[in-house]
């Protein structure tokens, strides 16, 4: 019993389920789940990066990031190309992804500002602080 109350990856995954689920409700219109979403936008901000910028930038392992970046080629939201290294693939939005994200952006508003009011400003604040430190130093080199 004192691990699962104490247990951080126990916990914080749980918390990271329920976080999910609302964000997935919400933006279910969309046809996006929460970590596509979070791929589509990830790609907006580095375009064009490749798969492993992308995997760093997402805390994604290259086999998760391949599957789900999978799923969004097949829907026409983004194109996986070869770089000028052949060795390296680099992932760029397409209009229909831009779309997407853009409709998309009102509903990821509203969940997000569920969240914070549910949890509460200051405190919200805080804990993203806390996990980004959290990743900062747990992060293998």
């Amino acid at each position: 019993m004192e691990m699962g109350r104490t247990c951080a990856c126990f916990n914080l995954r749980k918390a990271a389920r329920s976080v999910t689920q609302l964000y997935d409700e919400i933006l279910r219109p969309t046809g996006l789940r929460s970590t596509q979403l979070s791929l589509l936008a990830g790609t907006l901000v580095l375009e064009p990066v490749t798969l492993s910028r992308l995997a760093r930038a997402t805390g994604t392992d290259r086999t998760t990031l391949t599957r789900n970046l999978r799923i969004l080629e097949f829907r026409g939201l983004i194109r996986i190309e070869p770089e000028t290294d052949r060795r390296k693939r680099a992932v760029h939005l397409t209009e229909q992804g831009r779309e997407v994200l853009e409709r998309a952006r009102p509903l990821w508003l509203e969940a997000q500002a569920r969240v914070v009011a549910s949890f509460g400003g200051e405190r919200f604040e805080r804990l993203i602080g806390e996990l980004a430190h959290m990743v900062k130093v747990l992060r293998r080199p």
